[in-house]
């Protein structure tokens, strides 16, 4: 029996631990250009975006079955579009829409491979939870990993919570792949969007008699929505149309099936 148990702690301890990455400040990446007029349209994943997503009920969905084999090359060209640029010599709005769109292109490149699967975390090895540690791309001479990406880039040198709103996880709990490729002239109206409509949505926050159930990223990720429950509320309440109550007792949850499209 405890060594059953043992076991068993084994193969969930990934899990726990990998819930919530902490922040952790890489300091390669704290550089930028003001002055750099460089910019991406990011236009061959806009049109990947407009072919394969797609908008049911309060889910964007990816049509993963039907990606062609001209339109993989033309996402693998695209990664390596972007990761043959340094982008310590972007701007840094151009910088935040370059690790965004990485991340999330990346992450779609992931499941295509392994594609059908019924969730992102069944990919990884065998005792993974998820890819997010799998070195992925290659930057400025770096393998990263989407942790990096996400834990290490992006929340500790924007600290911006919006980030958790822009990033997505392939999954239906996540907060939706956006239909938008994101661009640094429109920064802030698309995180506000994807801030605003994930909130909204019964995914993001929703009343289930007494109690409001949220998603668990503002349990995994209480440090960036202010630091405690109140902040996690106060935060919640910049966006939504009904705000939740001071005293409400909070319920995580999160759905880590699929985004995809059909099955």
């Amino acid at each position: 029996m405890q060594k059953h148990l043992v076991i068993l702690l084994w193969l969930v301890f990934p899990i726990i631990s990998q819930a919530a990455p902490k922040a952790d400040y890489w300091a390669m990446w704290d550089a930028h250009n003001p002055d750099s007029q460089a910019t991406f349209t990011h236009h061959s994943w806009q049109v990947l975006l407009d072919k394969y997503l797609q908008s049911q009920g309060q889910h964007t969905l990816f049509n993963y079955a039907a990606v062609t084999d001209n339109d993989k090359a033309t996402l693998d060209h695209y990664i390596d579009m972007l990761t043959a640029r340094d982008p310590r010599t972007l701007t840094k709005d151009e910088q935040y829409a370059y690790w965004v769109n990485l991340y999330n292109a990346v992450t779609v490149k992931l499941i295509i491979a392994d594609y059908p699967v019924r969730s992102i975390t069944k990919l990884g090895g065998l005792f993974s939870f998820g890819p997010w540690d799998d070195e992925v791309v290659t930057v400025a001479g770096e393998p990263l990993t989407l942790n990096d990406i996400e834990h290490r880039i992006l929340r500790p040198l924007w600290q911006d919570p919006r980030t958790h709103y822009a990033v997505n996880c392939a999954s239906l709990g996540c907060p939706n792949l956006q239909p938008q490729a994101f661009q640094a002239s429109a920064l802030d109206a698309q995180l506000e969007h994807a801030a605003y409509t994930f909130i909204n949505s019964d995914k993001g926050v929703s009343q289930q008699g007494e109690k409001w159930r949220v998603s668990s990223i503002y349990e995994w990720f209480e440090a960036d929505f202010g630091g405690d429950k109140q902040g996690v509320i106060a935060h919640i309440n910049q966006y939504r149309d009904i705000p939740l109550p001071q005293e409400a007792t909070l319920e995580y949850n999160y759905n880590w099936d699929l985004n995809q499209l059909g099955n």
